[in-house]
């Protein structure tokens, strides 16, 4: 348990919740029922040994936080999730009541598990051990199918290195989810690049001797997306789209609008992952209550090719 002021509500409460949800206890020294719930709340922080943070906030001292959360009476509790409010509850409610509160959030000892599996598989992917990666993400799913973010590591690794049919199995049940998440439908559409450069006698052509066809029909939207899909297997990711873009300014809906979804596929795929919470990057705290300098983002030289080339799309299909 933390006490916690406007000087350190940043790093204790906003930067923190990035990795553990926060548990915000809003009370004050003359409050009664506060005096009940506030150890009740230090005995369950126990019990659950670390899947969540207890802080505590003089709501007296620190009228300018309760006012930001618009705190009416004490004991309040919030629940801070990756820098926002996300629930929270009023009274001394009973222990049972604190847990089942608490169990709707916060993350299971087996999920805890599954992540930590995650983010080393990460380190092994980046070490150059694809296959203890592997064998980690593996685990991470055994003991939480519904990770999502290991199983699209787990499958985006697979395809890099050329396991493609456990790829194809590993994908599977995102596919026939309704509605589809965009990033598995792009690995999707990835595979199916693969396999036609795999199973088509185009897949070992030049640039050339697809130009060749293309300069004597404009319109062979086949060759062109043929050309788009060894393009972006070869990774000449802005080639494939920009041939891809020739085929959609001409027709929309040709080929069951293959075109376009392997587009958005690949602007997916290109997207950087979005970066972690540092508790030094700091801006404006929840409530807009202004805590330390604001951080200059640095553009990414990915992200603005993203953004140029959904500008392109949009125009394209306007």
């Amino acid at each position: 348990m933390i006490n916690v002021t406007i000087e350190n509500f940043d790093a204790e409460v906003v930067a923190a919740s990035h990795q553990v949800p926060v548990l915000v206890d809003f009370w004050a020294p003359w409050c009664g029922p506060c005096k009940v719930i506030g150890p009740l709340l230090e005995k369950v922080e126990e019990e659950y040994a670390g899947r969540f943070k207890l802080v505590k906030i003089d709501s007296d001292q620190e009228q300018q936080l309760a006012q930001a959360f618009g705190i009416r009476s004490i004991p309040t509790c919030v629940l801070m999730v990756d820098g926002k409010p996300v629930d929270g509850f009023m009274g001394a409610v009973p222990e049972s009541k604190i847990k089942e509160f608490l169990d709707k959030h916060v993350p299971s000892e087996a999920v805890r598990e599954a992540e930590a599996d995650a983010e080393d598989a990460q380190a092994l992917a980046a070490a150059g051990d694809p296959q203890a990666a592997l064998q980690k993400l593996l685990e991470a799913l055994s003991v939480d199918p519904s990770n999502d973010d290991a199983r699209y590591d787990y499958v985006k690794l697979l395809i890099e290195n050329d396991l493609l049919e456990d790829a194809e199995a590993a994908l599977a049940p995102k596919l026939t989810e309704i509605p589809r998440q965009l990033r598995f439908e792009a690995l999707g559409q990835f595979l199916d690049a693969i396999k036609f450069v795999v199973t088509d006698d185009r897949g070992i052509w030049t640039p050339d001797q697809f130009d060749a066809l293309i300069a004597s029909n404009k319109r062979d939207f086949d060759t062109r997306l043929a050309k788009a899909r060894v393009l972006m297997v070869g990774g000449d990711w802005t080639g494939a789209m920009d041939e891809l873009l020739e085929i959609i300014m001409r027709d929309k809906a040709w080929g069951d609008a293959v075109p376009r979804k392997t587009f958005v596929a690949i602007l997916e795929l290109l997207t950087p992952p979005k970066p972690k919470a540092n508790p030094a990057d700091a801006g404006k705290a929840a409530g807009g209550i202004e805590v330390v300098g604001k951080v200059v983002a640095e553009t990414d030289p990915q992200a603005q090719l993203v953004s140029a080339y959904r500008r392109k799309l949009s125009m394209a299909l306007n």
